[in-house]
């Protein structure tokens, strides 16, 4: 198998959007993102199954946006790979004219999604780096979809990891969030854990395999700090495990051990 796609995109290194695909059961991957993920799994084997959750978050918290919230407009950064309920289906399931502008910088990530995309033109996938927001706000096609007069999501879910400390995650938010009119929303989620042998030992995993495209497992501690806004409002029920957040059903897929979960929620711009 080459090592290589037409466009010149590396297969042969992992990245975080195809291991992610890999976990959530996709096809979007190759043996490398495979491999990583197996090495992922022996220091936390519970990955699977939080991926799943995570996924299932992000389902439930654009569908309460847009339903309960009555929000029609969705920024959503470091989309990832297509995927079943990307986050225009979930919103547009509630009201078709919802509009939603997906932000990753990742060329297999553009690769495979153009054909899904082209088909809806309520939607843009811009190729930016999240952390470049005074371009993501300029960009034509981000202009022509989303009005910053209106409410409008923007969605941070599980993607703070990716990001270094010098890329600055929080400063993200905050430069997303002034940029916000009120009765926006805002939606973050990362890794974490207590365990400081397991952060240090996916974190070098991960910087490793990827050639350093990927940031750090936190705590949560530093995760309610990205929150720490004057201009947010946590909403119920409040910052925690997310397969905890305003559950639709009983049943999810069960984490067998607790290394680390996925931790966030749900603020209002006030």
């Amino acid at each position: 198998m080459t090592d290589s796609l037409p466009g010149g995109i590396d297969v042969s290194r992992p990245t975080a959007a195809r291991m992610y695909d890999h976990l959530l059961g996709g096809r979007f991957n190759h043996p490398s993102d495979r491999a990583a993920v197996e090495q992922l799994l022996k220091i936390a084997p519970s990955t699977r199954e939080l991926a799943l959750n995570n996924r299932a978050f992000l389902c439930r918290a654009v569908e309460v946006i847009a339903r309960d919230y009555g929000i029609r407009q969705f920024v959503d950064h470091g989309s990832g790979l297509p995927t079943r309920n990307n986050v225009h289906q979930v919103a547009q399931r509630v009201d078709g004219s919802c509009r939603v502008v997906y932000i990753d910088d990742d060329p297999h990530v553009h690769a495979y999604s153009g054909l899904l995309l082209d088909e809806n033109p309520q939607v843009a996938l811009l190729k930016t780096d999240m952390t470049r927001t005074a371009d993501i706000l300029a960009d034509p096609d981000f202009r022509s979809l989303i009005d910053l007069r209106e409410p409008t999501a923007a969605l941070f879910v599980s993607v703070t990891h990716c990001l270094t400390d010098e890329q600055d995650p929080a400063a993200m938010i905050r430069r997303t969030v002034d940029a916000l009119p009120a009765g926006s929303v805002v939606v973050v989620c990362q890794l974490v854990s207590d365990d400081e042998r397991m952060r240090e030992d996916v974190t070098r995993l991960m910087r490793d395999g990827t050639g350093g495209k990927w940031g750090r497992v936190r705590t949560e501690s530093e995760v309610r700090a990205f929150f720490d806004l004057d201009r947010l409002r946590i909403e119920e029920p409040g910052l925690l495990d997310v397969t905890h957040w305003r559950p639709d059903r009983d049943v999810h897929p069960r984490q067998r051990t607790d290394e680390w979960i996925e931790f966030g929620g749900l603020a209002v711009v006030l």
